[in-house]
Parts: structure tokens; sequence; C-alpha cells
């Protein structure tokens, strides 16, 4: 058993995205989630970067900040054990539209957009569930971002990139 999947299983009792999946959709969460572990005053990412990953915490905490072009950083968001940033690379966007700064020690998992990508396409019902955890976590259906988390839902992450590797992929 991967170290991945040990931590998952324990995880999955206390953070609420990863309960009720089986041992074998563990077993496929473990290919595409990787661990992290990031110390206090780390920037993740900043407002403007290419977006490369989803995060989701099972310890610490991480400030969302953005940036108006006008003004000073703005904390729009304190995202803790169980909560999800990162969103622009599952939406499929190419830059985040904020920056991630850790304000405690914090660990989780990361999963890139490419991966994701792959993990709807390869293993649908696995990544639907999982799809449909990260919608419940946005708190309103008023939100934008609810909205393209149930396109994604029903036609998967589409991205020039990604749409091109599919059609070298398939010989097109």
């Amino acid at each position: 058993m991967s170290n991945i999947i040990a931590m998952l299983e324990q995880d999955s009792h206390e953070i609420p995205i990863f309960q009720g999946f089986t041992a074998h959709q563990l077993e496929l969460l473990d290919t595409a989630f990787e661990a992290f572990f990031l110390l206090h005053d780390t920037h993740i990412f900043e407002q403007g970067d290419v977006s490369e990953y989803l995060y989701i915490l099972t310890s610490g905490k991480v400030i969302i900040r953005y940036k108006p072009y006008d003004g000073p950083p703005l904390t729009v968001a304190t995202i803790g054990s169980g909560g999800v940033f990162g969103w622009s690379a599952a939406l499929g966007r190419s830059h985040y539209s904020s920056g991630a700064l850790v304000v405690e020690d914090c660990q989780g998992y990361r999963i890139s957009k490419a991966r994701l990508s792959v993990l709807c396409e390869e293993y649908p019902d696995t990544s639907g569930v999982l799809l449909k955890r990260l919608a419940s976590l946005v708190n309103t259906k008023m939100d934008p971002t609810y909205a393209e988390i149930l396109k994604i839902l029903k036609n998967g992450i589409k991205t020039p990139e990604l749409e091109q590797q599919r059609n070298l992929k398939n010989g097109k």
C-alpha cells in the first residue's frame, strides 16, 4: 500500500471530500494525487501564475489574496482543513485569478490540471464523485464557479492545450 493511499484512507474519515470512496477508487486517486507539505510564509502561487494544480488541505491554513490593479492585495478567503483552492486549474483556466499564501504550516493533496483531465476521461465514475464533492464545496448555486464545475461534470475538462493533446493521441 502506498503512503498516499494510507494517508487518503486515514483522511477519508476526517475530510468530507474523500469520504465514501471504495478501496479501488482510492487506488485511482492515489495515481492522480500527490501529497504536499508547505511551511508558513510559502507563496504557493501568485495571481497571474500559470494554473497547474488544484489543492485540498488536510491541515493548516492558507489565505487567498486578490490584487486589484489599482490597490493593495486583499485577503478574500481563508482555507482550512478540508478546504479546496486553486480552482483555476480544475476549471481549465490558463492562469490563477488570485494568489495563495501559507499562514500556518499545511499539508494535503494536489492534482494537476492534466491528471484531473485524464482521471475524468479514463475513470468517469470516480472522477464524477470527486467533481460532485468539489462542486458541493461551492456555497451557492448563484456562484459562477458552481455552474462551471457542473459544466465540467457534463463535458469534462476542455482547454486548448488538453484538446491538442487529445487530438494528437487520437491521430487528428
